[in-house]
C-alpha cells in the first residue's frame, strides 16, 4: 500500500504521508473503519487499494455523521483497468451493511482523474472550497450518470 502511495507521489506531485506508520493507523487499523479493500494482481503486487470510515463528530473534512467517507488510491501502471470499479463493489456492499446513508469523497480540485473516476462511480457534486470538491453517493439508489 505504501508502494501505492509513493507511485501516485511520483506521478502528480501531491505529497501525502506514505510510510508503514500511517498505512497501519490510517487505513487498516482505524477504529472508524469499515472496510479497507485492496485490488493485486496475479503476482500478489497490491495495484490500488480503497478505505471506507465511518464518519465521526469533528471530522476534519466536515462530512455529517452516518455517512461515509471514502479514499481511493490506484497505481498509476493500474488505471483503466477495472480496479477502481472492483474497490467500489467492496466499498458499496459494506456501506449498505453499515447502514450508511451516503458517501463522501473529498478530492483536490486538480485532480481530474480523481473527479472522473467518482462521477463514473455515481457520486455527485454537493461542495466546493478552497480547491477542494466534496462529492456525494447516496447509499441503496442506482446512482447512474
Amino acid at each position: 500500500m505504501s508502494r501505492v502511495l509513493r507511485e501516485i507521489i511520483a506521478l502528480t506531485g501531491r505529497e501525502r504521508p506514505n510510510d508503514a506508520a500511517f498505512i497501519t493507523a490510517h487505513y487498516i487499523a482505524n477504529p472508524a473503519s469499515i472496510r479497507c479493500s485492496i485490488a493485486a494482481d496475479e503476482a500478489g503486487n497490491i495495484l490500488g487499494f480503497q478505505s471506507l470510515v465511518e464518519a465521526i463528530a469533528g471530522n476534519r473534512y466536515g462530512v455529517p455523521m452516518g455517512w461515509g467517507i471514502i479514499g481511493t488510491h490506484i497505481g498509476p501502471r493500474a488505471h483503466r483497468r477495472g480496479v477502481g470499479t472492483a474497490l467500489f463493489a467492496a466499498s458499496r456492499a459494506a456501506a449498505m451493511q453499515a447502514r450508511l446513508e451516503k458517501i463522501d469523497a473529498y478530492i483536490g480540485a486538480d485532480n481530474v482523474s480523481g473527479l472522473r473516476y467518482y462521477e463514473a462511480m455515481g457520486f455527485r457534486t454537493y461542495r466546493e472550497t478552497d480547491g477542494i470538491v466534496q462529492k456525494m453517493f447516496v447509499v441503496g439508489r442506482e446512482n447512474v450518470a
